[in-house]
Order: structure tokens, then C-alpha cells, then sequence
């Protein structure tokens, strides 16, 4: 007798959303600037892994953080319609609770269920200046700045990001803007050619650290921030070639530079410098930073363009840098000189989301 077939449903298996699987973390933002702001945006808007709830700005007027939420001179308008309601910023009928303290041991932020914070003030830098907050019910603090303290982990998307330790890492670092821009250079550089040392200069748009008209500057030791900032060129420190070796160790004090403060809102160009072990040429450079951005831990981190580009055409990149492949020059085989254009504000905030979410993710 032939057997009769059964047919068998298959089940079919389900996918699983992250927003399905667990309950986003909720996040607060200490410090509404120009980071803060923008973090805000793309968290809200690409990052279903956190739940932003509650933001702390001071000095701060509310009516002010949601009208600047909403339009950005630089970046333009936010899509979402941002309104003020009952003391709190209401983005598409959903409530985001609001408060202005200066102490940032002082906010409350248990009230809202807030467990991971973006420390975007740049005021507090140190593990006692920041830690106030963990009594609060927070267990993770990022932080849009370096901070200066022995054991705090600097990261740098792309270039040491695996060695985050959720055990034990809860004050946590996206360096800085420019840091962002050379390391992955950096990174490159020295798995190909060795670097014997370099110098950088970071040729940076105005920020809010200087004046718009001749003014008083806070920052005492950097008195040309004093003078307003749309009229000239004015020479300043950067900390990004020296926090490099937060990175790298093994590039400690062999990497420095100067930064040159320009009168645009966006847009800012690194100029790195280096002696090399091997020689090479300005082809060789080239392909290895094409390589690089098309695959592995920097895709989607450094950018790597031929055609003839300015700064204005480099706002709202995602990335933290992108080499001019046109300007890269090799001077005696072992002097190498790379251009990295990058949007200081933009692509420093999607790494800032970046981490956020990797943090989220290990909670």
C-alpha cells in the first residue's frame, strides 16, 4: 500500500523588533546646546533602542530649548511639531518633562525613570563633578566632552569602541569632535605605514566658547576667544591630537597641534601631519583610506571622496571624517599629509547616538 503524504505546517518565525524584545531605556539630556539639541534630534528620530523623557538646561528657558529643538540655522527644520504644554516641550503630542538646574546632583532624574543621561553641558569633566548624578537612579552617564579623570573609557566609534565593559564602565566619553575626525585616520596610518609622529591643525568653525562681538570670555587662558568670532581667523588650543593617545597608548606624546578658529557655522577641515615608518606614496595613502571606509570597523565612519568639495558641502555628513583624496600629499616617501573634512556638530552627534545605543543595548 503507498504510504499517504501528510502535509506539515511549517511554523513560520516570528522577527523580533528590539522595541518588541525589551522596553527602550530612558534617557535624559543634561545640557541643551548645540549637542545636546542635536543628539536630541537624531536619538528621537533614529534610535528606538532609548526613550528620551526628560531634558535639564540652565540657564534655560523652556520656550526657547523647544523653539531652538525645532529650527537650527545650520541643520534646518526638525519635522516633528514641538510645542510647550503645561511646563514640559510636547514633540507630536508626546511629553518631554523639562527642568532647569544649575547642580547636576540636584535633578531628580528618578522622577522620570531616567537611567542613562547625555552629559552635554561641558561643564562637568571630572568623575566627582559627574558622578552626583548616579544617586539619582542613573547607571550609565555619557559624556559629549573628555573627561579628565584616571579610569574614565574615551571612546572613539570605530576605533576602540569594543572595549567598552558594561560591568564596569558607567561614565563614558565620545571624546571630542576633532578627536572623532583624526583617530580613524590615525588608525589607518598606523596599521599600514607606523607613525612616528605628527601634528595636526583643525581648521574649526566658531562655537559658543567665543564671542559674537568683542565681550569678556570666561576662558581666561584664551584671550583671542574674546574677540568676535565672525570677523577673523583666530588661533586656539585643541586636545584632540594629545587625546589620540587615550586611544592609541602607544602614540602618547608623539602626536599635538593647534586648532584655527574660522568665521563659518559649519563645516571644519583637519590638517594631520605625519612622519612614517614605511615609505609610501600619495596612491598608497589614498587606497588604503578608500579600503578603509568601505569595509570593516570604519564604514560608515570615514568617508573617503574624490571630487573637488568645499565645507558647506560636508553639513548634516553623518560621518566623523572624510578624507580629500585631492589634497592628500607624500612629501621625501615618509611625510604624509591627509585632509579629513568633517560636520563638527552632526557627525559628533551621531556618534554620540551611536554609543548611546550600544550602551542601551548591553543594560
Amino acid at each position: 500500500q503507498t504510504p499517504v503524504s501528510v502535509a506539515v505546517a511549517v511554523p513560520v518565525p516570528t522577527i523580533i523588533t528590539y522595541s518588541e524584545k525589551m522596553a527602550p531605556i530612558k534617557v535624559g539630556v543634561n545640557g541643551f546646546g548645540r549637542i545636546g539639541r542635536l543628539s536630541f534630534r537624531i536619538g528621537w528620530d533614529t534610535c528606538p533602542e532609548i526613550e528620551l523623557v526628560h531634558i535639564n538646561e540652565c540657564p534655560g528657558v523652556i520656550e526657547s530649548s523647544a523653539y531652538l529643538l525645532e529650527f537650527d540655522s545650520v541643520h534646518g527644520r526638525w519635522p516633528h511639531k514641538v510645542e510647550v504644554k503645561d511646563g514640559a516641550i510636547s514633540i507630536d503630542e508626546k511629553t518631554v518633562t523639562y527642568s532647569q538646574h544649575k547642580d547636576c546632583g540636584a535633578i531628580p532624574w528618578e522622577q522620570y525613570g531616567v537611567e542613562l543621561v547625555l552629559e552635554c553641558t561641558g561643564e562637568f569633566l571630572t568623575t566627582e563633578a559627574i558622578s552626583p548624578q548616579f544617586a539619582h537612579g542613573v547607571k550609565k552617564i555619557l559624556v559629549s566632552a573628555p573627561v579628565k579623570s584616571e579610569g574614565i573609557l574615551n571612546i572613539v566609534v570605530g576605533c576602540n569602541d569594543k572595549l567598552y565593559d558594561p560591568a564596569k564602565d558607567h561614565i563614558i566619553t565620545a571624546a571630542s569632535c576633532t578627536t572623532n575626525c583624526l583617530a580613524p585616520v590615525v588608525k589607518v596610518i598606523k596599521e599600514n605605514l607606523g607613525i612616528k609622529h605628527g601634528c595636526i591643525t583643525t581648521v574649526h568653525n566658531v562655537t559658543n566658547t567665543q564671542s559674537m562681538v568683542d565681550a569678556c570670555n570666561s576662558k581666561k587662558s584664551d584671550l583671542r576667544r574674546a574677540r568676535a568670532g565672525l570677523m577673523s581667523l583666530a588661533p586656539t588650543s585643541t586636545g584632540s591630537a594629545t587625546a589620540v593617545a587615550l586611544i592609541f597608548p602607544d602614540l602618547k606624546g608623539k602626536l599635538n597641534g593647534l586648532a584655527v578658529r574660522v568665521p563659518l557655522l559649519n563645516g571644519s577641515l583637519t590638517d594631520c601631519v605625519f612622519e612614517v615608518n614605511k615609505e609610501t606614496t600619495v596612491e598608497e595613502v589614498n587606497a588604503m583610506m578608500k579600503a578603509a571606509s568601505e569595509s570593516g570597523d570604519l564604514k560608515g565612519i570615514l568617508g573617503y571622496e574624490e571630487k573637488p568639495l568645499v565645507s558647506i558641502d560636508y553639513v548634516n555628513d553623518t560621518r566623523s571624517g572624510i578624507v580629500d583624496a585631492l589634497s592628500t600629499q607624500v612629501i621625501d616617501k615618509t611625510m604624509v599629509k591627509v585632509y579629513v573634512w568633517y560636520d563638527n556638530e552632526w557627525g559628533y552627534s551621531c556618534r554620540m547616538v551611536d554609543l548611546a545605543r550600544m550602551i542601551a543595548k548591553a543594560m
